[in-house]
């Protein structure tokens, strides 16, 4: 049989009417999308604690802002620890510019995630699905939606580039980033990244940058680690954001025994400030290490003394999580170079 040539006059007519008809359905597969996602994508803005520029002005109170998502009818958002982990207080930003409060039901340094309740639900509510995370495969296209530098509901698209295992385990569950080439920002932190069914299947952590801004390589924690660490039981946020101090460090600190947490800032109404933690007060560098100094180092929690490496953390998470609100809650604490004893209670 003999082939048949089309002349290059039609062969260009031909490509040029695919293409025509292939971007715009791509594109209108993308709004639609975008439509569907949307309402369930809100704006975590936060009032924390930092030091002022001038030394002399101590802390001051600072806005911050990440993203996040609705994830339950009763208002349950998912977003990243470090967007809330220090914040005095919590609002969540829908769609229609309203903020309504919340606060902090749990949270996982470690994993980079974190649950909040809204305790007011704005008059509808249409919560976005979680996918299955595992399923996700390099070169599977997804979505990101967020409020990079402030720019609420941004949506980037872009693609899974690799699939990262980080040593460690999270409340029994093998810590790993998903990673993605599709432009995250500061502010897109917390965010959902949704594949194209419109389910979430991981909560944008991090990005790797010498610039500042996005060079093509950003990170997701998996959805099913987010929801085994924080939906699958009881979860707990201290409020307190801490440096472990070990080896050297624990030695320089004069830390009696082989590690200590040294407390670096506390959120107000937290947890922690209800046990009376004290935090840093100095900027320092020892080494390359940037930290602040002058706070409490935590010995022991609950009788789990801390270890090195962190082997301690998941043990202290538990039982954390158990407490319920008006349990009384014990610490052991370096101040000042005495060990002394904390005792407090968890507040709701």
């Amino acid at each position: 049989m003999k082939a048949y040539v089309l002349p290059m006059t039609r062969l260009l007519w031909a490509v040029a009417a695919l293409h025509a008809a292939w971007v715009p359905a791509e594109a209108q597969e993308l709004r639609d999308l975008f439509r569907k996602v949307s309402p369930s994508v809100v704006v975590v803005r936060t009032i924390e604690r930092a030091f002022a520029r001038e030394p002399s002005a101590g802390l001051v109170a600072i806005p911050g802002l990440g993203s996040g998502v609705l994830i339950s009818a009763d208002g349950k958002v998912l977003t990243a620890a470090h967007v809330i982990q220090i914040a005095d207080r919590v609002g969540v930003e829908f769609m229609d510019g309203k903020i309504y409060p919340a606060h902090v039901v749990g949270s996982s340094t470690r994993a980079d995630v974190a649950l909040l309740q809204l305790d007011k639900l704005p008059a509808a509510v249409s919560p976005a699905k979680l996918g299955d995370s595992d399923q996700l495969e390099v070169g599977d296209e997804i979505v990101v939606v967020g409020a990079p530098f402030g720019l609420s509901h941004s949506l980037t698209v872009g693609h899974i580039s690799g699939r990262h295992e980080i040593d460690g385990v999270v409340s029994g569950v093998p810590m790993e980033v998903v990673q993605t080439d599709a432009a995250i920002n500061t502010g897109n932190s917390g965010g959902p990244m949704f594949n194209l069914q419109g389910e979430v299947v991981g909560i944008v952590s991090s990005i790797l940058t010498q610039s500042g801004g996005f060079l093509g390589v950003g990170f997701a924690v998996p959805v099913n680690v987010a929801a085994k660490v924080l939906l699958s039981g009881p979860s707990f946020w201290s409020g307190m954001d801490a440096l472990l101090l070990q080896d050297s460090l624990a030695r320089i600190f004069n830390v009696p025994q082989p590690a200590g947490l040294l407390v670096q800032q506390v959120a107000y109404g937290s947890p922690a400030a209800a046990l009376g933690l004290r935090p840093g007060t100095v900027k320092a560098t020892i080494g390359t290490q940037e930290m602040v100094v002058g706070g409490d180092i935590i010995l022991e929690v609950g009788g789990i003394e801390i270890t090195p490496n962190g082997g301690s953390f998941d043990r202290m998470q538990a039982m954390l999580a158990k407490l319920k609100p008006g349990d009384s809650l014990v610490a052991r604490v370096l101040r000042g170079g005495k060990v002394v004893q904390l005792s407090g209670v968890r507040p709701r």
